[in-house]
Formats: structure tokens, C-alpha cells, sequence
């Protein structure tokens, strides 16, 4: 079957399905197959859940519902892009080392005040995860974000050939994902290839401007839109005041300010990206300003819960060494008399492990802390000078017998050590 005729069977479904437990009637199921798991081996149950039809890729058994094709990742890769080829409505693609979650969101309410706009949900920005958000597009779209993450060269360049963006912004490239990517100039390369589809089909990118390495990594680019603190930027603004939750002001004629819901310094950068492309696309900057005031991260992003009388800035979605140190600096700056870190191993650093956690003990030991508690393996070095647990469920059996009130927490690690658990 070419993609045309599967095409024509999507069109008329009610969408895309990969998990049985999750069928509608009518859907169409993509039997797709991973280390530990063959989706061909649960065809037959999705068409008796449901589903229209099945894509699959082994012999099944003779049946006109089953659709079988070369390789059904790579068909569902191909549906979308073609998908995304019947809208012309602008495509910004986010990628980067820390913070592009955030600023997708941060966009998305941004761009919603004047285009029905479809975004990533999630964290589906990977090479599953990005068809399905394209698949997900409806005919009523006029502005589409997608988010893309890499751990490897190469995955960047293989999403832009699906998502075939007009836009595109790198939040930033930090020491992330080493263990694919190699060393700190491999994730620029990586993350750059997204600046280097965009510089081939004549695209436009907005450029954090406090960032030398993206404006060099920006070169030949046909349009280059830039943010930050210098007055030069297309956007210019700073952090304004010393509250727990940032706030901006931009460097317009009229000093606008934005009180955000977002804990941290570190989170200027994605609110500017925001303030930028609602600009850029004609949003009046009253209804962005709106817009971003009233996003309130629900996502263990830069979330600050209040909670057993402590506040607690739960950021523990993810963790590298770059979002690690910002986000410890950012609670040492907060004017407060008991501090506590509860800090997760960090993940797929390779060769630069025990470096970089030796990194950030070294800046753990700057500063004075009511508390600090390390969990996971990579900080098992450390038990005898620090508090340490091996996983978050026994550091959650300590945690629930200390009184807290009072006390500012920063609970921060890699998605694999699970810190949220702990104050749950």
C-alpha cells in the first residue's frame, strides 16, 4: 500500500494508536517494536478492540485489516511528514540541552492567543513521539511547535525531514546526553543540525543573543531573530525585582512587566523566546503578556509546591550537569536560613560521570544547607560526607520523618532516579 491509500485510511479513522490498552473504536493501530516488546504479536487483539485496521511488518495471517509494510516505524514517520505536507501554516521546531519543554509551552500559550496552534504533548519529542504529535494535527490547524530531543548526531537532522520546519530555536547546549553525543562540541553539532536544515531551505531562527556560541552556530542563516538582555535584540529584557517567582522587564518604551509563575533565573531566557516569536507573529504584546502570566508549569518543571509548611521547587523531570548547576545556583542566590537539596544521579554522561557529579559536590560545597541528600549510584562516593539513599523510595521513608516547615527544597535528578516520589 503506498502512503497516498494510507492516507485516505487515516483520514478516515479517529487517529493513531500504538498501545492496545488505549484503542478507540475506528482508530488505526501501528505495531510498532522495541528492545522488549513486538507490537505484530498484538495486531490481531487491536482489530478486536477496535481498531480499523493494523500496520504491521511480520506474516500474520491472511486478513484485510491487517496492512503489512517493510518497516511500520518508518511508515508512521512517512505518514506524517506527508500529513504535515497538507498545512501551510508556520512550523517552529524547539530543540536544546535544558529548558525546551518549558519554552514550547511557554510559546504555545503565547501563539494560542491568535492561531489554533498544535503542539507536542508531553515529552513525545522523540522518533515515536514526534509522528504521533504530527498525526495529531487537525485541519483546523494554523500554527504547529513540535519539540525535538536527541542524545545522538544525526536524530536532529532525521526529525527535520519529517517535520520540515520554517522556524527553528536552540534554547541552549550544555552537557547533555554526553554519552551519545560525545563531548560538549558533539551536543552543538547535534542540536545544530536543526540551524543547519533551516540554513539550507532559507528558514528563520530566533537566537538567544547572552549565548556567543548560538549566534556563531546561527551563520548564514537567511533571517536571524534575537532575544536577550542586550539592548540590540529584536526583544531585550531582564530580570526584574528578587522574588522566588521571576519576573522581566522589557526594555520597550513602555518598561512592560511580566510576573511569571516560574521558579528560577535561568527560566529569563525562555520567557524572552516566547515574548519573541508572539511578537514576531504579530501578537499584541498586552494579550502575550497575559498569556504568559497566567502559565502556571504543572510538568515537575521550575514547579514551586507548597507543601508539609516547606516550599519546595520541584524540577526533577530531568537533570545534566548544566541544568544541575543552574538550578542548585538559583537556590543559593534565594535569600533563605534553611536550604535543602535533595539531588538525584544524573544519567548517559559515559566517560564524563564521575566528573561531572564531582562537579557539582564541588559546588554543593560553596554554600551552607540545612540538609543535603544525594540518591542514585553516581553519588554513592559521597555517602560519608552527605546524606545518601540508594533510591528515592528509601529516601522518602527519611523524608516523611523530618519536620519541614520552613525549610526551601530543591528536588532535582535524571527521569530515571524518580525524585518526585519523595515528597509525594
Amino acid at each position: 500500500m503506498n502512503i497516498q491509500a494510507l492516507y485516505k485510511l487515516y483520514l478516515s479513522s479517529t487517529g493513531i494508536t500504538t498501545d492496545t490498552r488505549k484503542i478507540d473504536k475506528g482508530n488505526l493501530f501501528f505495531a510498532l517494536k522495541g528492545e522488549n516488546f513486538n507490537g505484530n504479536e498484538f495486531a490481531l487483539s487491536a482489530l478486536n478492540a477496535g481498531a480499523n485496521f493494523a500496520i504491521v511488518d511480520e506474516t500474520i495471517e491472511e486478513n484485510h485489516q491487517l496492512i503489512k509494510v517493510n518497516n511500520v516505524l518508518e511508515t508512521l514517520q512517512e505518514l506524517a511528514k506527508f500529513h504535515l505536507e497538507q498545512f501551510k501554516v508556520p512550523i517552529l521546531a524547539i530543540t536544546g540541552s535544558n529548558g525546551k519543554t518549558t519554552t514550547k509551552e511557554l510559546i504555545h500559550v503565547v501563539v494560542s492567543q491568535k492561531f489554533k496552534t498544535y503542539t507536542t504533548k508531553g515529552n513525545l519529542n522523540n522518533h515515536i513521539g514526534i509522528p504521533l504529535t504530527i498525526l495529531s494535527v487537525k485541519s483546523d490547524a494554523e500554527f504547529v511547535i513540535i519539540e525535538m530531543g536527541a542524545n545522538h548526531l544525526g536524530e536532529i537532522a532525521s526529525y527535520c525531514s519529517i517535520v520540515q520546519p520554517d522556524y527553528g530555536i536552540i534554547t541552549n547546549c550544555g552537557k547533555a546526553h554526553l554519552e551519545g553525543f560525545g563531548s560538549e562540541e558533539g551536543v552543538r553539532k547535534g542540536k545544530g543540525e536543526l540551524y543547519d536544515y533551516l540554513r539550507e531551505h532559507m528558514g528563520g531562527v530566533f537566537v538567544y543573543n547572552e549565548a556567543p556560541y548560538l549566534r556563531d552556530m546561527a551563520r548564514g542563516i537567511a533571517s536571524i531573530i534575537t532575544y536577550g538582555v542586550s539592548p540590540s535584540c529584536a526583544i531585550s529584557g531582564d530580570i526584574y525585582g528578587a522574588e522566588e517567582k521571576l519576573s522581566i522587564q522589557l526594555n520597550n518604551a513602555e518598561k512592560t512587566i511580566i510576573h511569571t509563575q516560574l521558579i528560577g533565573q535561568y527560566n529569563l531566557p525562555n520567557v524572552l523566546a516566547a515574548i519573541t516569536v508572539g511578537r514576531f507573529f504579530g501578537i499584541e504584546l498586552e494579550n502575550i503578556k497575559k498569556a504568559i502570566e497566567a502559565y502556571t508549569p504543572t510538568n515537575s518543571r521550575s514547579q514551586l509546591v507548597e507543601k508539609y509548611g516547606a516550599k519546595i521547587i520541584l524540577d526533577a523531570y530531568n537533570a545534566n550537569p548544566s541544568s544541575m548547576k543552574t538550578a542548585i545556583e538559583n537556590l543559593i542566590k534565594i535569600p533563605h536560613n534553611r536550604k535543602v537539596l535533595m539531588i538525584g544521579s544524573m544519567a548517559e554522561l559515559g566517560d564524563a560521570t564521575s566528573q561531572e557529579h564531582q562537579n557539582i559536590i564541588e559546588l554543593i560545597r560553596t554554600a551552607k544547607w540545612d540538609h543535603v541528600v544525594l540518591v542514585g549510584p553516581h553519588f554513592a562516593t559521597y555517602s560519608s560526607e552527605f546524606m545518601y539513599f540508594k533510591n528515592a523510595e528509601e529516601a522518602k521513608e527519611w523524608f516523611k520523618n523530618i519536620d519541614w516547615a520552613g525549610a526551601y527544597i530543591l528536588v532535582k535528578g535524571s527521569r530515571s532516579q524518580e525524585m518526585e516520589k519523595i515528597i509525594s
